[in-house]
């Protein structure tokens, strides 16, 4: 729940910040010279990006946690082995042990969502974001039934 109230904090935030900017490049579109038009079209894109960019991470986890709850609901979600430090951090090892284990399961059933969402949160463990973003884009898309391009 915390993570949920970080995000829509965060999002708001971002939100505002957007509508400041473009209430800025409206501003120097509305001086009506060559500079400070072309100025206030640039600074309108930044926002347009911003926003874009927000919707769609906004999606991905909004499928990501749709997908993490049909997992719970039938009892498939990973369950946390890992061993840990004294001060709580992920034991490397442990996450590389684990880290195999997953991938050994993806590849004798890559199409099956369920072992593509077990991959990414084992990429997550392991410290290794972007690839857990792919492994979950997979999750979703192999759910969704969209055709997905071998890695």
């Amino acid at each position: 729940m915390r993570a949920k109230i970080t995000y829509l904090v965060t999002a708001a935030v971002l939100v505002f910040y957007f509508l400041l900017v473009g209430s800025r490049g409206v501003l120097l579109i509305e001086a009506g010279t060559l500079l400070t038009v072309t100025f206030g079209v640039a600074v309108l894109i930044l926002p347009v990006i911003g926003l874009w960019f927000l919707w769609k991470n906004t999606q991905f986890v909004r499928r990501a946690n749709r997908l993490a709850a049909e997992l719970d609901a039938e009892g498939g979600l990973p369950v946390d082995e890992l061993k840990r430090t004294p001060s709580g951090r992920v034991d490397r090892e442990s996450a590389d042990a684990v880290f195999a284990q997953r991938k050994a399961e993806t590849e004798d059933s890559p199409g099956d969502w369920r072992t593509w969402f077990r991959l990414a949160v084992a990429y997550h463990d392991a410290r290794d974001t972007p690839r857990a973003r792919k492994a979950m884009q997979r999750a979703i898309a192999l759910h969704d039934g969209r055709h997905v391009e071998a890695a």
